[in-house]
């Protein structure tokens, strides 16, 4: 009886085929996706309605607050100001935001003509909501006002 002295050969999967096929439907599917995308926007004869032109809905800026100490000196933005200077700053801030608000801090033992000096700038500039920061009087405690 003859021996069989050859060997078995390793079955081998060629996976060339199927990475073939694979590559044809992903290039079938990404072209079929491109023509539906170009055609949906064609499909109809749509008119877009038409409207006025709309304003921003942003919410409506934090008032400026300018600070007046107790020398007179005025401080805007952290940069100390002369009357001139904060006129053109109101009117910068009044030409962005037509309803600016303006918060005016003064020292309680300062000068009142500078606080004056401050209100007449923004009326120069016709910012017309502006008011006088202050401190509530503290309930309970012994003393009147």
């Amino acid at each position: 009886m003859p021996l069989k002295t050859d060997t078995l050969e390793e079955p081998q999967l060629n996976l060339t085929p199927m990475i073939d096929v694979v590559f044809l439907l992903i290039i079938f599917f990404m072209v079929g996706a491109r023509f539906t995308e170009e055609s949906h926007d064609q499909q109809f004869d749509v008119e877009l309605p038409s409207a006025s032109a709309v304003q921003t809905m942003s919410r409506t800026p934090d008032p400026l607050v300018i600070t007046v100490y107790r020398s007179g000196r005025i401080q805007f933005k952290n940069r100390d100001l002369n009357q001139t200077e904060l006129v053109q700053e109101l009117k910068a801030a009044k030409d962005a935001y037509a309803d600016q608000a303006v918060l005016i801090r003064g020292d309680g033992e300062g000068q009142y003509q500078a606080v004056i000096d401050v209100m007449n700038a923004c009326y120069q500039v016709q910012i017309k909501k502006f008011s006088l920061a202050f401190q509530p009087l503290k309930t309970g405690s012994s003393g009147s006002p």
